[in-house]
């Protein structure tokens, strides 16, 4: 058995126009970034310009390649990585919400008795269909991590299976990751992270980052804020599975609070 320890930093994708006026945008509005959204892409780009990353995911709609591009462009890193655009890491379905005012599912979900969270609009995808795409993912995230990094020249068992310190968040850009060479940076949409860090809490026991709760964690990350995590997974034969996860923190917004 062979493990490999990487860290995981996620972004949102920039502002689009739909976003500042309170619109659903869904899978069906492949808005680009307003110009809000693109100064937020360049400052994020700026933020992690000398955090190293290996690896770069993104979902196939406009408005995260965008933002994945514009955070490229300024790391030196990425010069040459592949971008991976995957359609498991678009945004949540919202059916016949979307194009449509975020409140008016709100009323819909009030008048079914059931939480905006919870509720599925009319054609829409529900929570467990999205969480379904976020697992997709992780497997072929782990698979392709695996293969690009558990056989390079000084990646061995010991290497890549050390635990990395938890040492107190500084602010910086690279907290949790300075001693970690594998990194996959990640950028998608505010309803598919919402789940996606709920499935790590709640079915991969991560523990919450130090300073938050349940209610900050689940919340909707703002536009380009970043959450962080480190995680191992291990290769036994052809499979890679997950072994273990920490949080490093959770929708971090310092680069656009100015």
């Amino acid at each position: 058995m062979t493990e490999l320890t990487f860290g995981l930093t996620i972004v949102r994708h920039g502002e689009t126009q739909y976003n500042k006026d309170g619109f659903l945008q869904g899978q069906g509005i492949d808005s680009p970034l307003s110009e809000i959204g693109l100064r937020q892409a360049e400052a994020a780009g700026l933020y992690l310009k000398d955090v190293e990353f290996t690896n770069v995911f993104v979902s196939d709609m406009l408005r995260a390649q965008q933002t994945a591009e514009t955070i490229m462009k300024h790391n030196s890193s990425c010069c040459g990585l592949e971008m991976v655009c995957d359609p498991s890491l678009k945004e949540r379905s919202f059916g016949i919400a979307e194009g449509r005012p975020v409140q008016d599912m709100r009323d819909m979900a009030k008048a079914a008795g059931q939480s905006c969270q919870d509720f599925t609009p009319p054609k829409g995808e529900s929570q467990e269909q999205v969480k379904e795409r976020v697992k997709e993912f992780l497997q072929l995230m782990f698979q392709r991590m695996a293969a690009d990094h558990l056989h390079d020249k000084g990646q061995n068992e010991t290497s890549t299976s050390a635990e990395p310190e938890m040492s107190p968040l500084e602010g910086k850009a690279d907290d949790g990751v300075k001693s970690i060479p594998v990194h996959a940076l990640v950028v998608s949409h505010g309803a598919l992270i919402r789940v996606t860090l709920r499935y790590f809490v709640e079915e991969l026991q991560c523990p919450l980052p130090l300073g938050s709760d349940e209610a900050h964690m689940f919340s909707l990350c703002p536009n380009t804020g970043l959450c962080r995590f480190v995680l191992t997974v291990k290769k036994e034969g052809d499979m890679v599975k997950f072994s273990r996860i920490h949080s490093v923190f959770v929708h971090r917004g310092d680069h656009v609070k100015e």
